[in-house]
C-alpha cells in the first residue's frame, strides 16, 4: 500500500492543534480567579468559624480571623509530643526566620493543638517561647477538640478516629494556602524551609511579591554540586535544630535549638552515637546520663526518626566530612588573620 505522507502529516498537525487547544481550554477553565469563584468555594460555607484561643490570650474565629483573605501556614501539633511535632515546629521556625517581617504582615502562621485538654493557653505560651516565637506574628491556638478535628477534616488532615486515640498517629502534614484564591497545598515538615518560604512568599501571592535579588543574572549563579544521601537527610531531618559550624554560626541560625554537631563523631563513642540516633526516646527513658543531660540542656527533645542502620551510616559520614570541611575552611582563613583566630579554630577542632 502506498502512503501519502503529506496527508498523514496534515492529519497529525490537525490532531496536534486540537490537542493543544483542548489542553489550553482545560488549563484556563481550571485556573482560579483571584477574587472570584475559587475563594468562595473555600469560603465561610466550607470552613467553620469556630472560636479558638491564642497563646497570647485573644479569642479568634477560625474563618473570620485566622484564614479569611490571608496567605497562611497552618499545622497541627501537641506540646507533649516526643516524636515529630518538635521537628515540625522547628522547621516552621526556620521558615519564619527566612520570611522575617513579612510574617504578620502578608503571611500568617498558625499552630493548632490537637490536645486542647493539656495544651492550655499557658502551656502554648511556654511552647512558643521554647521555639523563640516572640509577639503575636505566629499564633498557637487551642479550643474545643471536636471542633478542631472538624477543621482538620476540612483540610483533609484528620485520620481514622480509632487510630488517632494515640495522638502520635496524627497526620503531620501542614497546609499552606491563600483563602481568597482557593489555592491550598499540603506539605511535609521535612520539606526544605527555603522552598516552603518561597511558596508562601511568592507562589501563593501570584508571584506579585518580587524578590530583592531578581536583578542577578545566571552568570552569577553558583555551580550546583552533587549532594550525598547523608547531606540530604541532614537537611531534611536535622537542619531545623542543628548546625555543623564549629562555633561559626551561619547567618540564618538566629536561634539554634540543638547542639552544634561539629566534630560530634570525635566527641562521642561510636556505639553510643549510633544508638542515640536510632532510639533517643528509649535512651532518655532508660536514664542514660548523657541523653538525660542533653534533654535537660536543650529545649527541644530529639525525636525518634526511626532511622535504619544505612541511614545512620550516611548521616555519620556526612557529619564527619562536613566537620573536616569546616575545620579546613577556618584553618585556611586563620592563616592570614593572626594567631588568635588560628587558636580559636584549633580549639574547636579538638572538641
Amino acid at each position: 500500500m502506498k502512503i501519502d505522507f503529506r496527508v498523514l502529516l496534515g492529519g497529525c498537525k490537525r490532531i496536534l492543534l486540537l490537542a493543544v487547544l483542548a489542553v489550553g481550554f482545560a488549563t484556563l477553565s481550571a485556573a482560579p480567579t483571584y477574587a472570584g469563584d475559587a475563594g468562595s468555594v473555600w469560603g465561610k460555607d466550607y470552613f467553620p468559624n469556630y472560636e479558638l484561643t491564642a497563646h497570647t490570650g485573644e479569642t479568634l474565629r477560625f474563618f473570620d480571623d485566622v484564614i479569611e483573605g490571608k496567605v497562611v501556614a497552618v499545622n497541627f501539633i501537641f506540646t507533649s509530643c516526643k516524636d515529630v511535632c518538635p521537628m515540625e515546629t522547628a522547621r516552621m521556625a526556620s521558615v519564619y526566620e527566612i520570611l522575617g517581617d513579612r510574617v504578620g504582615s502578608d503571611v500568617f502562621f498558625y499552630s493548632i493543638t490537637i490536645d486542647p485538654e493539656t495544651d492550655t493557653v499557658e502551656v502554648l505560651r511556654d511552647y512558643a517561647d521554647r521555639f523563640g516565637v516572640n509577639g503575636d506574628n505566629w499564633k498557637f491556638l487551642t479550643g474545643n477538640k471536636e471542633e478542631i478535628d472538624t477543621i482538620r477534616a476540612r483540610f483533609g488532615l484528620f485520620g481514622d478516629p480509632e487510630e488517632e486515640q494515640d495522638l502520635s498517629n496524627h497526620n503531620i502534614n501542614l497546609m499552606l494556602g491563600n483563602q481568597s484564591t482557593g489555592q491550598w497545598v499540603r506539605r511535609s515538615p521535612f520539606e526544605n524551609p527555603y522552598i516552603l518560604a518561597n511558596q508562601l512568599g511568592t507562589w501563593l501571592h501570584g508571584f506579585r511579591k518580587v524578590s530583592a535579588h531578581t536583578s542577578r543574572d545566571y552568570a552569577s549563579a553558583p555551580k550546583l554540586r552533587q549532594i550525598s544521601d547523608g547531606e540530604m537527610m541532614f537537611r531534611d531531618r536535622c537542619s531545623s535544630c542543628h548546625v555543623i559550624s564549629g562555633g561559626h554560626l551561619p547567618q540564618r541560625a538566629a536561634r539554634v535549638l540543638g547542639p552544634d554537631l561539629f566534630g560530634v563523631t570525635e566527641r562521642r563513642d561510636d556505639a553510643w552515637l549510633r544508638r542515640w540516633m536510632a532510639e533517643p526516646d528509649k535512651m532518655i527513658e532508660s536514664g542514660d546520663p548523657i541523653a538525660v543531660a542533653m534533654s535537660s540542656a536543650w529545649e527541644v527533645v530529639m525525636p525518634n526518626f526511626r532511622l535504619d542502620p544505612n541511614e545512620i551510616d550516611n548521616l555519620i559520614r556526612y557529619m564527619e566530612t562536613e566537620s573536616d570541611r569546616v575545620r579546613q575552611q577556618y584553618a585556611s582563613a586563620s592563616s592570614g588573620s593572626g594567631d588568635a583566630h588560628h587558636d580559636h579554630a584549633a580549639h574547636h577542632g579538638k572538641h
